[in-house]
């Protein structure tokens, strides 16, 4: 796991009360002999309320596919189908968070806390959204190939609200970087508009969050951040994975997957802000970088549509974050690469790490 994982887990230990943290998939499903809703058609994925999931049954399991491919199919190159199945995997995990939510929590657990007594509602509309994106994807995917289904989810959260208020924002911002790479992986305009929307809606999710709950300026600056490599942000969401709790049918997730060394940071020496020195960590023991003698490597720091590469010190691990980037907005992502500004995706050596900057209280958290 990157720091993604290692920031809700760091969340978790610093906010969250002692307690059973894995909740229930909220998979009590709908009446299949129900005509099938749909995304944009039906309240149920905008603004219905309660805590049973909006999905039918047969929507929440890996669906095979109905075509076997050919020469003359819409298979492999005249198709999305594996960003899809990718994208799918990935809106799993973030649907899962928002249902365990609304299963673990209530209005009180909120308002309680000084929020708007709208704040649980909202809770159920996002998840309502989600699982709208997940048959958005489901449709998106072809008959020549699966669609993935769920695994079993922990995000370690406990029965702690405000631990997961603070997971919500990252899971948000994170979702926003991986969707702009992922339009650079598409094939068909078609695809390119569908991301562009739900991007779109993430980040109304997160406007919402940042200023109802915690009173934050919800603007990122001109842009959001852009990060090419979208799989290497997917590949952390399987921290969140029970082991052995997927359908044997699920394609490997992502794919391709590089399985690059991880990246944390040292908290108690840096803001984690614009100009401040940092010092990186390799938290997973087991795949650990190597850094050939003589050779030069960089810190890649990636910020709205720009990235800036500063030097990296192999042997302390140190580094310092870009002074010109905005200072309290949005989110900056960091490599270690073997090429300034790591052009391709086989330069990253190590990450990618999130530095939130929004709302600031949060940015040694994560």
């Amino acid at each position: 796991m990157f720091s993604l994982t290692a920031g809700l887990l760091l969340i978790a230990g610093v906010t969250a009360f002692p307690g059973n943290s894995l909740h229930s998939h909220g998979l009590a499903s709908r009446d299949t002999n129900q005509p099938d809703p749909v995304p944009g058609q039906s309240p149920l994925f905008a603004t219905y309320l309660g805590k049973q999931t909006p999905l039918q049954a047969k929507y929440l399991k890996a669906i095979p596919a109905t075509q076997k491919s050919g020469r003359n199919s819409s298979s492999g190159q005249f198709n999305d189908d594996n960003l899809f199945q990718n994208l799918l995997s990935a809106e799993w995990a973030i649907y899962s968070f928002y249902q365990q939510g609304v299963d673990a929590f209530s209005t009180q657990d909120f308002t309680k806390l000084g929020l708007p007594n709208t704040t649980y509602e909202r809770i159920q509309q996002i998840r309502d959204n989600e699982a709208g994106h997940v048959r958005i994807f489901q449709d998106h995917i072809s008959s020549f190939s699966l669609k993935p289904g769920p695994c079993k989810y922990d995000f370690r959260f406990g029965e702690n609200a405000e631990s997961y208020l603070a997971m919500q924002v990252l899971l948000e911002l994170s979702s926003m970087s991986f969707l702009t790479g992922l339009i650079q992986q598409a094939k068909l305009n078609s695809t390119k508009a569908a991301l562009v929307a739900i991007a779109e809606t993430e980040s109304r999710h997160n406007a919402w969050a940042l200023i109802d709950v915690w009173n934050s300026n919800p603007f990122a600056g001109p842009s959001d951040t852009i990060y090419p490599y979208a799989n290497q942000i997917l590949d952390s969401t399987n921290a969140f994975i029970v082991p052995r709790t997927c359908p044997k049918e699920n394609p490997p997730y992502p794919f391709p997957n590089q399985h690059i060394p991880t990246l944390d940071f040292v908290r108690n020496t840096t803001t984690g802000r614009p100009g401040a020195a940092i010092q990186f960590t390799f938290p997973d023991q087991t795949n650990q970088p190597h850094f050939e003698y003589g050779k030069e490597y960089h810190a890649v720091f990636f910020h709205g549509v720009n990235n800036i590469t500063v030097p990296f010190d192999t042997t302390k691990h140190t580094s310092r974050i870009p002074k010109e980037f905005d200072q309290a907005t949005g989110l900056i992502l960091a490599v270690i690469a073997s090429e300034p500004g790591a052009p391709m995706e086989e330069f990253v050596v190590a990450g990618p790490l999130v530095l939130l900057q929004q709302p600031e209280g949060l940015t040694l958290l994560v």
